[in-house]
């Protein structure tokens, strides 16, 4: 076989896996980024050499599968990927790919959420356990998914009832905690990220995650290295 790798699907190039590949790297994991929305039959690497998968966002529908058939292949790596335990991780779309995978309902409100606003922590565990109550995170996105049946509910906000969710070796973040500022930069300067916000709304983006980022960085450590070390521990077993 060859070296253990962790496969991260990008759906867009802006939506890249900033703290999350940095906190992969210290563990010198190899890592693979694809993009296989479009392709209905895509090239992937044998499932038996991955150590880990992680499912960024998008701005398609997580059930979009007219458009973007890839989307299907995802939901099947995140069945098989947990069925055998490997470690699964998905941002804001990814979150919801993972839930519709494993049956949850997925629904659209009526505006986006862009910006930073609080969610609070329902439940602890070892794979996401925020130190405080409530905190103010970045969110940018309007469909909404439940927790799919055998889930375990961690975080939630008054417009999203699922910002955080765990089932098996898969956690889902409805938020972007991988959102370093020179990614913020590239978020603010693509088109279709900015389309229909107004100066004040992007400049107060940039504000906000000056003033959060000392909270935030420190959460973001911890969960994205802890889901390191588990696709770390995972690559030893496919190697012993």
């Amino acid at each position: 076989m060859t070296s253990p790798k962790v496969l991260i699907v990008q759906h867009v190039p802006w939506e890249k896996p900033g703290r999350i590949l940095d906190n992969l790297e210290d563990l010198n994991l190899p890592t693979l980024t694809m993009n296989i929305a479009k392709h209905k039959k895509a090239e992937l690497p044998d499932f038996g050499d991955l150590a880990g998968l992680v499912i960024m966002g998008g701005p398609m529908g997580a059930t979009d599968y007219d458009r973007y058939p890839g989307l299907k292949n995802e939901a099947k790596l995140v069945r098989a990927a947990i069925g055998v335990g490997k470690p699964v991780l998905g941002i804001c779309l990814g979150h919801q790919i993972i839930a519709t995978a494993l049956g949850a309902k997925l629904s659209t409100n009526d505006k986006s959420e862009i910006g930073f606003a609080p969610i609070k922590s329902v439940a602890k565990h070892d794979y996401f356990s925020m130190w405080s109550k409530q905190l103010d995170v970045l969110h940018w996105h309007q469909d909404v998914v439940e927790v799919p049946e055998g889930g375990q509910l961690l975080a939630k906000s008054p417009g999203t009832p699922n910002q955080a969710f765990r089932f098996g070796s898969a956690l889902g973040l409805q938020f972007h905690l991988e959102v370093s500022r020179p990614l913020l930069e590239e978020w603010l300067s693509e088109p279709t990220m900015t389309k229909g916000l107004k100066k004040t709304h992007i400049a107060k983006l940039r504000d906000d995650f000056d003033a959060y980022n000392s909270q935030l960085q420190p959460l973001a450590d911890q969960v994205f290295a802890s889901f390191a070390a588990r696709c770390n521990t995972y690559a030893r077993t496919l190697t012993a």
